[in-house]
């Protein structure tokens, strides 16, 4: 078969289709295993006995993801695990998973509905999946529901197609309007990327620079607007300190300072990034430099709670891809926005 396909309609499928799978364990495991064996996907009991997908592609990659919530929670390149669940984290059906890749929709922070709104503590279920080059594909689906409605009483469906490869993990996210009305929503992935303990301060983001900024540090309903030019503000924060620089020096440190394109996390951090490049470039720290690829998400978000996470505020940072300004959505059309995680 060709290369991924990017589209907004899902692909026909050549292999045999995926049946659909609802959050209880059981013999639904068994036949999904069976039909899908050669697929590189595996349903099985996860924590707290939801229902969980283990993605393998014959590269060695590996990936694991919640019906609940639709969250993808681990991504293996090698032995080693670039996504971070919090030790928080709590498996029960009930409160959003926090950590991996958690959907925030149909709204994006806090709003007239509950917090990120309903996506990410809602069941998923499973309606296709493929093989591509030795790349598993597995396409989930969200519709509306009482328990949606009772926040947002419109009719949706949302797709979710996740592709495995060698050293990518790429979602496709459609949202398609299937009421008779228009509605509006925002949206983000709210991706915690793993860093080494000893560089949270160190790790950094490259692409941001010149972005719009709301800045929700120190309160996110009333965010400061900016401009990302951090490496100017701390040159300056050096000469009102009294540091003395020669005018070569200056000079040469204003210029370093222009040409820098990086981001840090050195405390708090809770800043949205409006129209970001569609490639970012995230250092963990690690020895790893993640590619951050999307189409269609305007937006960045960089997130690290600091010190009001003290248990693991070091061991990972947030870099969300995001549409902050409303959707507009008229009845049967649809919005699609892509993402594309890759090592080197």
């Amino acid at each position: 078969m060709g290369a991924i396909s990017m589209t907004w309609s899902l692909p026909s499928l050549t292999s045999s289709k995926l049946p659909r799978v609802n959050r209880y364990p059981g013999m639904a495991f068994a036949t999904v295993n069976k039909d899908t064996a050669s697929l590189g996907v595996k349903v099985t009991e996860g924590l707290g006995n939801l229902p969980k997908v283990v993605l393998t592609s014959s590269h060695g990659s590996e990936a694991e993801l919640y019906l609940y919530g639709g969250c993808v929670t681990s991504w293996k390149v090698g032995s080693k695990d670039l996504l971070f669940v919090r030790p928080d984290a709590v498996f029960n059906g009930q409160k959003p998973i926090s950590g991996g890749i958690p959907h925030c929709f149909p709204q994006f922070g806090p709003g007239p509905m509950q917090q990120h709104g309903f996506a990410r503590n809602s069941n998923w279920s499973i309606v296709d999946s493929e093989n591509v080059d030795g790349s598993p594909v597995i396409t989930l689906e969200l519709k509306d529901s009482p328990y949606s409605r009772s926040m947002w009483d419109y009719s949706f469906q949302a797709l979710y197609k996740i592709t495995l490869d060698k050293k990518s993990l790429s979602t496709e996210l459609k949202i398609t309007n299937t009421d008779k009305t228009a509605f509006s929503f925002t949206t983000a992935l709210h991706t915690y990327f793993s860093v080494s303990v000893a560089a949270v301060s160190g790790a950094s983001v490259r692409g941001l620079k010149g972005c719009k900024t709301l800045n929700k540090d120190p309160d996110p309903k009333n965010p400061v607007e900016g401009k990302e030019e951090r490496y100017l503000v701390r040159l300056y924060q050096n000469l009102l300190l009294g540091v003395v620089f020669t005018v070569f020096d200056f000079s040469s440190q204003l210029q370093f300072a222009r040409s820098r394109d990086v981001v840090t996390y050195p405390g708090f951090v809770d800043c949205v990034y409006l129209g970001a490049a569609n490639e970012l470039y995230l250092d963990n720290g690690l020895g790893d430099i993640i590619s951050i690829k999307n189409t269609n998400w305007p937006d960045a978000v960089l997130w690290n709670p600091h010190l009001t996470m003290e248990a693991c505020y070091k061991d990972f940072v947030c870099v969300e891809n995001a549409q902050i300004g409303n959707v507009e959505l008229e009845p049967e059309k649809s919005w699609v926005a892509t993402q594309q995680l890759s090592v080197g």
